[in-house]
């Protein structure tokens, strides 16, 4: 029975790919498509509300009628900056039928990160949601031609918030009709959104996704990764901004019929309690999500599911299978791909530690492993790395695996690689060290350059020290990222040198302003004398970042940042960091 389920599973998606090869579909035609087939069947749950595929449709054909009536257009920008719940897809299916863009800003972002994001976007409209809304008054100061009454709009849920100006979009909109709406002829052209990605340098990059790039991974991610079909739940706690909750989860559901159960923020705590309320049959994660909820205290009913699966990227392989055992997760399907990338990887299997097999047009290319430059031999090609041999992954350009890069042109460039196996041939470097295994498998160990990763999020070295910089008293900063005892991924770390008048206290406040909270260095090394450079001048990372954050190993004065600032990282609160005792943040 179970072969067979799996060739049905099969055979849905060789249905679905041409479609989306040839650019037929998009997302918005897929929910059509659901509300024409399972008017009364579920597409959203949120809290205890429920949404139906019509009641969906309806519900975007009013938002969309609305913003044409506000002058929103095809190809015209609007950004968004709402947490999870059925607004999000409301507005972006708006968008997508009258054919505008959403720029899909990250929820944590503030300062000057937040502006930036905005600014290239170049949106006509502005959409916050009402957790968001006390970002306005300082973002408008930092944007121009946008007019907080006749170009702001604040998604409430409750009276009281404060709308700085802008209008409240439900009472906006509260009489335009939800009857049927005819979508734009659609020809594949054209952007579907913009997703912010960190790089190895600079502010974020608005990485421009395609109707086929937004559509594309759910194709496989219902059928053959959470294998869900019409009735049954997948359940997003992760923020729809990112492409792994709004492709892997949300795509899912568009191409298999399958619904959806949103958190607004992720809890460990009622983690389970929601997979049970909504009855999930999957979820989607990322690795740090697991071990929040591995590190949390066991709970009655955390076994009691009907979950058969979850796929997600992260899941390090010290805690993969004490996952599995402790909550019943029967399979872990772990997955690697970059938003903006053309190269995607399947654990269709669950093989622990894992994260696929090499795809047909992938490469393993050997690097340098501290700088990731690649190392080319005969004929200036570069090499493939050996059977056990960590290398760089990279992904071939085609007509087929497009590269649809970012707003920024010169940043799309940055990440090609050419003549890579002939003359002429390109490809797109993911930045990231994996390792090669037996039967073509391939397990993830780094990212490589100048950033590093926290929290789910990409963070550049040289974007925060730049922001460290300019604090008063500050004359030199080095970001690096360290590993912190029982935590996924690198927290970072700045070793500074200062002048006379720097004050902690000072520097703490302006990270809490300058910085999002997954930017902000967690550490802080003040040097004395200069700091240490390479032979070419570059801040050397690599010691300092083996030497981390223990007093015992580092001469100069350590601190942590705290609620109350930065503290003195003393013997006594590196072993409670350690223990995991203290938490910095």
């Amino acid at each position: 029975m179970a072969v067979l389920q799996k060739a049905k599973m099969v055979l849905r998606v060789a249905r679905a790919l041409p479609g989306v090869a040839l650019n037929r579909v998009n997302a918005d035609l897929l929910l059509d498509r659901r509300a024409a087939k399972d008017p009364q069947g579920l597409a959203v749950a949120y809290l205890d509300e429920r949404v139906s595929w019509a009641e969906l449709r309806g519900r975007a054909d009013q938002c969309a009628r609305f913003l044409a009536s506000e002058g929103v257009g095809k190809g015209d920008r609007v950004a968004l900056m709402i947490d999870n719940r059925p607004e999000f897809l409301v507005l972006l299916h708006a968008l997508l039928r009258i054919g505008a863009v959403g720029a899909l800003i990250n929820t944590n972002s503030s300062g000057a990160p937040l502006a930036h994001m905005v600014r290239i976007a170049e949106p006509k409209k502005l959409i916050f949601g009402s957790e968001h809304a006390d970002k306005l008054p300082e973002l408008l100061k930092e944007l121009t031609g946008l007019d907080a009454e006749r170009d702001v709009f604040v998604q409430r849920e409750a009276p009281a918030d404060p709308l700085h100006g802008a209008r409240c979009l439900g009472e906006a909109m509260a009489n335009v009709s939800k009857s049927p709406l005819d979508s734009l002829p659609f020809d594949g052209s054209g952007h579907a959104a913009y997703i912010y990605t960190s790089g190895t340098t600079g502010l974020p990059k608005a990485a421009v996704i395609s109707h086929q790039r937004l559509i594309a991974p759910g194709v496989v991610g219902g059928h053959l990764l959470h294998q869900v079909t019409k009735g049954e739940v997948i359940y997003i706690p992760l923020p729809l901004y990112h492409s792994n909750a709004l492709m892997l989860g949300w795509g899912s559901a568009l191409s298999s019929g399958a619904g959806v159960a949103l958190r607004r923020k992720f809890s460990a705590r009622e983690f389970f309690a929601d997979v049970r309320k909504y009855d999930a049959s999957s979820f989607v994660y990322i690795g740090e999500l697991c071990r929040y909820l591995l590190q949390s205290p066991v709970q009655p009913g955390e076994k009691d599911h009907h979950l058969r699966a979850c796929t997600g990227n992260g899941m390090r392989p010290d805690i993969w299978e004490d996952f599995q055992e402790r909550f019943a997760v029967p399979i872990v399907r772990e997955i690697y791909g970059a938003t903006e990338g053309t190269v995607s990887l399947f654990n269709l299997a669950g093989v622990p530690g894992m994260v696929g097999r090499m795809p047909p047009g992938s490469l393993l290319v050997r690097c340098d492993l501290e700088t990731g430059e690649v190392i080319r031999g005969e004929g200036g090609r570069c090499q493939p790395a050996a059977l056990g041999e960590t290398g760089l992954l990279l992904g071939r350009i085609s007509n087929l695996m497009r590269f649809d890069g970012y707003l920024d042109k010169k940043a799309s460039e940055g990440k090609i690689i050419r003549d890579v196996k002939k003359k002429g041939d390109a490809y797109f470097n993911t930045g990231d060290l994996l390792c090669l295994h037996p039967k073509s498998r391939l397990s993830f160990v780094d990212r490589v350059g100048d950033t590093f990763r926290w929290k789910g999020e990409n963070v550049s070295t040289n974007e925060v020290a730049e922001v460290v910089n300019g604090a008063k008293g500050v004359v030199e900063t080095n970001v690096y990222g360290v590993e912190v005892p029982g935590c996924e991924g690198r927290a970072g770390m700045a070793a500074i040198r200062v002048e006379p008048g720097f004050e902690v206290a000072a520097l703490a406040d302006h990270v809490r302003k300058e910085l999002s909270h997954f930017q902000r260095p967690l550490f802080l090394r003040l040097i004395e004398g200069e700091i240490e450079v390479t032979g070419t001048f570059k801040h050397q990372k690599v010691k300092a970042r083996n030497e981390g954050f223990d007093p015992a190993a580092v001469p100069d004065s350590l601190y942590y940042l705290s609620n109350d600032g930065y503290l003195p990282l003393n013997a006594e609160a590196f072993a409670g960091i350690e223990s995991g005792a203290i938490r910095p943040g």
